[in-house]
Parts: C-alpha cells; sequence; structure tokens
C-alpha cells in the first residue's frame, strides 16, 4: 500500500498501520523521511499564515519563511528525535518491549499521517486569521495527532 493511502487508513486504523510498518523491519532511511516529509509539509502549511503576517505588519516575507525552515527542516527535527527518545525510555519504565527505533517510527509516521490537518490548517489561519473555526482545526489536528502518536507507540512498545 502506499504511503499515502496508510496515512489515510492512519486516522481509523493506527495501530493496524504501524504493525505494517514495524513489520517491514527496521530502516532508519524510512523512519527519516517521515520525518523529513512531515517537517516539509508543515513547513508549507505554515506559507499563508506567514503571508498573512507579512502583509499585516510590513515584515519581510522572505525572511519570514526563512526562519520557518531554519525551524521546520533542521531544530524540529532534532526535538522530535528527542522526544521520540524519551517517549521509549518511559515507556520502557512502564513495561514496553519496543526499540528507540519503534518509538521514533511512531512518533515520525503519526507527524506525518496528521501532516494534512496541518495544511488545512495552515490554510484556514492564511484565509481567515485566528477566528473559532481556524481554532478548532487546530485542535482536531492537535487531539488527532495524540491519539494516532499514543495508539502507534502502544502498537511499537509491544515488542516482537
Amino acid at each position: 500500500m502506499s504511503v499515502s493511502r496508510d496515512m489515510i487508513r492512519a486516522w481509523r486504523q493506527p495501530r493496524a498501520v504501524m504493525a505494517k510498518l514495524l513489520a517491514m523491519g527496521q530502516r532508519e532511511d524510512r523512519a527519516l523521511a517521515f520525518l523529513m516529509g512531515a517537517c516539509f509539509l508543515i513547513f508549507l502549511s505554515q506559507w499563508p499564515s506567514l503571508a498573512r503576517q507579512a502583509h499585516e505588519t510590513g515584515e519581510e516575507l522572505t525572511q519570514l519563511m526563512s526562519y520557518a525552515l531554519l525551524g521546520w527542516i533542521f531544530i524540529w527535527p532534532l526535538l522530535f528525535y528527542a522526544v521520540a527518545g524519551l517517549s521509549h525510555l518511559i515507556a520502557k519504565l512502564i513495561g514496553g518491549k519496543g526499540s528507540f527505533y519503534s518509538a521514533r517510527l511512531a512518533l515520525f509516521w503519526s507527524l506525518l499521517a496528521t501532516a494534512p490537518a496541518a495544511l488545512l490548517y495552515g490554510l484556514l489561519s492564511g484565509f481567515n486569521g485566528q477566528v473559532a473555526g481556524t481554532h478548532l482545526v487546530g485542535g482536531i489536528w492537535g487531539l488527532a495527532f495524540a491519539v494516532i502518536w499514543v495508539l502507534s507507540l502502544v502498537e511499537a512498545e509491544k515488542g516482537a
């Protein structure tokens, strides 16, 4: 199954998708591709709101986009690696049998699976500003990410 179909399926059956990804074997390149793809999509999702901010405040759009690029392509990936490692250590304390790789895969996959919601949130933020509907979509994105990540992490920490 393609990545895009798995992304859609992850919204309904996150544990099944994670089990399938884990069954494909340990591939650090795949996990890194998921992370970088997610970070790039989230970076793209910020373009409309950055354009709105530049228009409203008179700031340089290229400068705002440069800062966002630096953050989402270079800094956030490092932080996500740390969060994944910490989540594995916490899971290990409560009986998890997975590995650091499986915890990374769960987090990175959850980011990628929910990235389309980030794109919608970014569009709404750019076109409508920070109104109730935009906050609702942002909340749905955050909740979906949390649920998919927790369920994926549970599957990842089941161990083989």
